[in-house]
C-alpha cells in the first residue's frame, strides 16, 4: 500500500519506496546531489545497492559519510566544503538521526556566511539566514526515533563549548521524505528498541508540553498508540514489514508533534549524549520515568485522560507501570549508571547545562537547576519520585 501525504511535508510512504529516489530527485530538479550518510553505514549493502543504483543516474554524484554518531559542527563544516567543492545543488541524506541532522545542516549552510552557532534555536536567530540559499533536502531515515525527516532544526554538538546545540530554520525541513520500512528491517534489535524510545519520548513529550496545540497533541497521541502497538513485535520479529512502517510512522510524527515542545527528558539526555556519546534514545529510556514521576503533579490528569485510548487502566500508576514493562521487555537499563561511570560526575556542571538547554522552558512543571540535579541523581541509584 502506498500514501503521499503533505504534513508537515511531502512523505511518500510505502515499502520499496526507495526505488523511486531518482523520481524525487527530478521532482526537485537535482542533478548533482551530495549523498550524506555515516561512516557506519556506507558500506553496509543496502546502502550500497542504493548508492550503485543511482550513481549511473547523476553526472555527478558526491558522496560524504565522515562522521559518525553524535555529531560536531566540524562534520557540517567539512560537508559545506565537500558540497561547494563539486558544486552540488541539493542533498540526499539517509541514515539514523545524526545523518540526516549533518545532511539537514550541510544544505542549510551552504549559503550561510555566518557560523553554524548564530543559528542556535535561541529567539529569532534563524531569521539571520539567507533563506534563498538553503538548498533542497530529501531524507531517508533507516532507524525509526529521531524523527528528524520532519523536523525543522538539527542537533549538532559545539565541540569547543561541549554542548548539543538545536540549530533551526524552517527551511531545514526536508522537501521530500521517503518512509521505506525495508530500509528498517536490518536495524538490530537494541537499536529497535533505544530508536523506539527515542520517538515514545518525543510523542510524550510533545503531549505533555503545556502549549496550547491541539493538532500536535493529537498526532502525538495516535504516535504513542501505534509504538505501544507495534513496538515490541518489531523488536522480537525484525522482518515485520507492518510494525516496522508504524514505527516509522510514529517517529515521523513524534518530530511533527514536538513543535508544541519538549521536557525535561530531553533536557537529561542532551548533556550526557555531548560528554559522553551515550545514544539519544537510549537516554531518553532511561530518564523518561524519572522525569514522569518528578512531572506528575502536573501531568496525572492528562495522563488518565489518554489510558482509554491506549488500551490502559484508568489511572497513573498504569501508565507508568506500561513504560517500565516496555523498558524491561526491550532490555532497557533501569539506570544511568547501567551505561556510563556515574562515580565522578560533575551534577552540578551537567545540571546547569541541562537548565539552559531548550527543552527545558517546555517542561510541563516549572523546574530548576536542582530539580535537574535531584533527576540525575535519581536516574544513577534508581529510585522514582514518590
Amino acid at each position: 500500500m502506498k500514501f503521499n501525504w503533505n504534513y508537515p511535508t511531502t512523505v511518500w510512504v510505502g515499502e520499496n519506496r526507495i526505488n523511486e529516489l531518482s523520481d524525487a530527485c527530478k521532482n526537485l530538479n537535482l542533478t548533482k546531489p551530495l549523498f550524506v550518510t555515516d561512516k557506519d553505514l556506507i558500506n553496509l549493502p543496502f546502502i550500497k545497492n542504493i548508492v550503485s543504483k543511482n550513481l549511473k543516474k547523476f553526472d555527478n554524484f558526491t558522496i560524504f559519510s565522515n562522521f559518525t554518531g553524535n555529531p560536531t559542527g566540524e562534520n557540517v563544516d567539512e560537508g559545506v566544503e565537500e558540497f561547494k567543492k563539486n558544486n552540488c545543488d541539493g542533498v540526499i541524506a539517509i541514515g539514523g538521526g545524526s545523518a540526516l541532522d549533518v545532511g539537514k545542516a550541510i544544505a542549510f549552510m551552504s549559503g550561510q556566511n555566518r557560523p553554524i552557532w548564530d543559528f542556535e534555536d535561541i529567539d529569532d536567530y534563524w531569521k539571520r539566514a539567507n533563506e534563498n540559499k538553503i538548498s533542497p533536502i530529501i531524507a531517508i531515515p533507516t532507524t525509526a526515533g529521531t524523527g528528524s525527516e520532519t523536523g525543522r532544526a538539527s542537533a549538532i554538538i559545539n565541540k569547543k563549548t561541549g554542548v548539543k546545540k538545536i540549530i533551526f530554520h524552517p527551511k531545514i525541513l526536508p522537501s521530500i521524505v521517503i518512509l521505506d520500512p525495508s530500509l528498517t528491517i536490518e536495524l538490530s534489535p537494541r537499536l529497535t528498541a533505544a530508536t523506539g524510545m527515542d520517538a515514545l519520548a518525543h510523542n510524550l513529550e510533545a503531549l505533555c508540553a503545556p502549549n496550547f496545540h491541539p493538532m500536535a497533541e493529537g498526532i502525538a497521541l495516535e504516535g504513542m498508540k501505534l509504538i505501544k502497538n507495534s513496538l515490541l513485535k518489531a523488536f522480537k520479529d525484525g522482518k515485520n514489514i507492518e510494525a516496522r512502517q508504524n514505527l516509522l510512522a510514529a517517529s515521523s510524527m513524534g518530530s511533527t508533534a514536538f513543535q508544541k515542545g519538549l521536557g525535561a527528558i530531553h533536557s537529561l539526555s542532551h548533556p550526557v549524549n555531548a560528554q559522553f556519546d551515550v545514544h539519544h534514545g537510549l537516554s531518553n529510556a532511561i530518564f523518561m520515568p524519572y522525569v514522569l514521576t518528578f512531572n506528575k503533579s502536573s501531568i496525572e490528569n492528562k495522563i488518565i485522560s489518554i489510558c482509554d485510548y491506549l488500551d490502559l487502566e484508568k489511572n497513573f500508576d498504569s501508565f507508568l507501570k506500561w513504560i517500565l514493562d516496555l523498558r524491561k521487555n526491550l532490555n532497557i537499563p533501569n539506570k544511568l549508571s547501567d551505561v556510563m561511570d556515574c562515580s565522578d560526575l560533575d551534577l552540578d556542571k551537567l545540571s546547569l547545562m541541562a537548565f539552559e538547554d531548550p527543552s527545558t522552558t517546555g517542561n510541563p512543571k516549572k523546574i530548576s537547576k536542582e530539580d535537574l540535579k535531584l533527576m540525575y541523581q535519581h536516574s544513577i541509584s534508581g529510585e522514582l519520585f514518590k
